[in-house]
């Protein structure tokens, strides 16, 4: 018998998913009873890379406009969902926790054909096309946000890994800034676009990056596997620090003193839970749910909601806050408790067949 997760894509799923699975195992589950299905994108080497089981799809994920790979959907997600069932029948799964994604249909709906609980989450303020579809036929359904217009949604947040819901700063700072290289004494100013990077953001980065004539800083810059080469760091008036990946999170959140951001669901946890102040930058894609994120973490107090028609002001805002430590002081401690959402989900998990 065992627990299957269903999260790909990038790491606003993938991550979230890995914390739920931790909180299992803390509560006695085998690490050989949990596995996860997902296709070939970040998954296919994070949950190998941290012991688990994976079972890859062949599944494209749905393009919001009009093309030939759309018109090829239908078969694909029922040949992926025919390979789901048989997967879910062969390691006899007792329940199905689906994080959205493009692969949360076809495992989901296997799941319901099979009568094995279907649970969903939902990291973002609005909700994703594939959890839209599958809430109707869901046993359970979580989010991070209230008001995402799922029916009967309870709200836990969203879930984040053991390692940053117990950061401790000052015990990791000096470390951390060994490891990237940088200096003690000016601020550290990181930047991240997510697992997969933000081009964007990097352009607006290295402009900051080249004009600079505010207070003394540093940039630690996730750029982005595929952006690395991409990165030019030769004019910069500034120490400016480049990282393709980061898979260990807790060093750059220990470093940095400031977080230029995207507002993906688990970006904003994330802050939340280390209680790092931020610029958040939403993405125009995916129907402005980024945006949505961004606004309710402005509403809360520990972030800088800055558009990306207004990434020229970025030095001006950058400066500003690095200038005012009290500032940041302010919106580290206006950032939200984080940290029972995966214990929630791992308890409804345990609950859900009995």
């Amino acid at each position: 018998m065992s627990y299957l997760f269903a999260a790909a894509g990038t790491g606003g799923h993938v991550y979230p998913a890995l914390a739920v699975a931790q909180a299992l195992m803390a509560r006695g589950v085998d690490r050989d009873d949990i596995w996860f299905i997902g296709g070939h994108r970040l998954e296919s080497t994070v949950y190998p890379r941290e012991g688990f089981a994976f079972v890859p799809l062949e599944l494209q994920s749905l393009q919001r406009r009009i093309t030939m790979q759309n018109l090829t959907l239908p078969s694909t997600v029922w040949r992926a969902s025919q390979t789901a069932r048989r997967e879910l029948q062969a390691r006899g799964a007792r329940v199905v926790l689906a994080m959205g994604s493009y692969v949360t249909v076809p495992v989901g709906w296997a799941a319901h054909r099979l009568g094995v609980p279907l649970l969903l989450h939902e990291q973002n303020a609005a909700p994703g096309l594939a959890n839209r579809f599958m809430s109707r036929w869901a046993d359970g359904i979580f989010t991070s946000f209230p008001g995402t217009g799922l029916a009967g949604a309870t709200v836990v947040g969203t879930p984040v890994r053991r390692d940053l819901v117990e950061l401790r700063r000052a015990d990791l700072r000096a470390k951390a800034l060994q490891r990237y290289g940088l200096a003690p004494g000016a601020a550290v100013v990181g930047v991240v676009g997510g697992s997969l990077g933000a081009g964007v953001l990097n352009q607006a980065v290295a402009a900051m990056a080249n004009s600079w004539s505010g207070p003394p800083l540093q940039i630690l810059h996730l750029v982005g596997a595929r952006n690395v080469g991409t990165i030019d760091t030769s004019g910069s008036r500034v120490p400016w620090t480049v990282v393709g990946y980061e898979d260990e999170m807790r060093w750059f959140y220990a470093a940095a003193d400031l977080v230029v951001s995207r507002a993906g669901g688990l970006a904003v946890a994330e802050l939340a839970a280390t209680k790092t102040p931020a610029v958040l930058v939403p993405g125009t894609f995916g129907g402005g749910h980024q945006r949505a994120n961004a606004v309710r973490a402005a509403e809360d107090g520990y972030a800088v909601l800055l558009e990306e028609t207004e990434l020229d002001h970025l030095a001006d805002v950058v400066a500003r806050l690095v200038d005012d430590p009290l500032l940041r002081l302010g919106m580290s401690e206006a950032a939200p408790s984080v940290g029972s959402a995966a214990d929630d989900i791992a308890e409804a998990m345990l609950r859900s067949h009995g």
